[in-house]
């Protein structure tokens, strides 16, 4: 091989060598991982993280605007769960509110001005419970028949007051009104002497009579505002009187005049309550009064031809 020739051959390797430590080069840097973005990777983390305290927040505000009962926690889809609350650990459970019983005993009278004498509701309810029980001892007529009058629960009283003792019934005392309207119109007029009932008078039903007036005077309310026929003329004085008896709804005021004096009646639930003290003998009976709201006379006892003007 001459000079030339070896020249060319050293030249065409030297060629081929460069050429492909070339290509090696050039997948070198091919299958090379690229440089790490750092920054880039930084600032894609505080941006996510600044998203998630904000969802944080506005799921805190819904939390504080609903109800204790339930809550709702939306997804990032717009998807959400529904959790029911429950009570802490160790909490009791809830129950639910009992309503309170109903006040057991007697209705109260519609004003306080029908407790007189000092006589105290409570001792009032005392002498009703006393006139029941001595209602419930007493014996039977000769039919064995007697009228059950109930419990003193069922009551109302209209009337309590002083009670002066007299030639038929000696010793003074306090009498106890009380009605009740179920399951009939029951009224009762108990004496309590020595904190013993020692007399009752009852009626059951209603003392209505054919062409009785708006205004009707109880049957047996004279007990109330007499004393005995054996002292006729010569009563026990001071004494406290009582009238009782039943209105109609159209009545709005009912007066009693008994020995120069007027009273006007307090009104009940149906029925009428007038009270006074007499200072001098009478003998004439109370004379009752009702009016409508519009002050119109309806009733008058001196045209009432059911009704005693004049005590026996």
């Amino acid at each position: 091989m001459n000079e030339e020739q070896g020249q060319q051959g050293t030249g065409t390797g030297g060629d081929f060598e460069e050429h492909l430590r070339e290509l090696l080069a050039e997948d070198a840097n091919a299958i090379r991982p690229a440089p790490v973005p750092y920054p880039a990777i930084r600032r894609r983390g505080t941006i996510e993280r600044r998203r998630r305290v904000a969802a944080a927040g506005a799921a805190l505000v819904t939390l504080a605007a609903m109800p204790v009962g339930a809550y709702a926690l939306a997804g990032g889809e717009g998807g959400g769960n529904t959790v029911a609350s429950t009570p802490p650990a160790g909490a009791a459970p809830r129950t639910p509110a009992t309503p309170s019983a109903p006040p057991t005993g007697p209705a109260r009278p519609a004003t306080e001005d029908q407790l007189l004498d000092g006589i105290t509701f409570g001792q009032a309810v005392d002498g009703l419970e006393k006139c029941l029980a001595y209602d419930r001892s007493h014996t039977r007529g000769p039919s064995g028949f007697r009228t059950d009058l109930g419990a003193a629960e069922e009551y109302r009283i209209i009337l309590a007051m002083n009670s002066t003792g007299d030639s038929n019934a000696p010793g003074d005392g306090t009498y106890v009104v009380a009605v009740k309207e179920r399951p009939k119109q029951t009224r009762l007029i108990c004496n309590v002497k020595d904190g013993k009932a020692k007399g009752l008078n009852t009626s059951v039903g209603s003392d209505d009579v054919p062409g009785a007036g708006p205004v009707t005077a109880d049957i047996s309310g004279g007990k109330l505002y007499r004393q005995s026929v054996l002292d006729r003329g010569n009563w026990k004085l001071p004494f406290r009187w009582g009238v009782i008896g039943t209105v109609e709804p159209s009545v709005a005021r009912v007066t009693v005049s008994y020995g120069g004096a007027t009273s006007r009646a307090a009104l009940d639930h149906g029925w009428f309550v007038a009270s006074g003290v007499l200072n001098q003998q009478v003998t004439v009976a109370p004379r009752i009064k009702g009016y409508d709201a519009d002050n119109k006379l309806v009733y008058d006892s001196d045209e009432d031809k059911n009704y005693e003007k004049r005590l026996p």
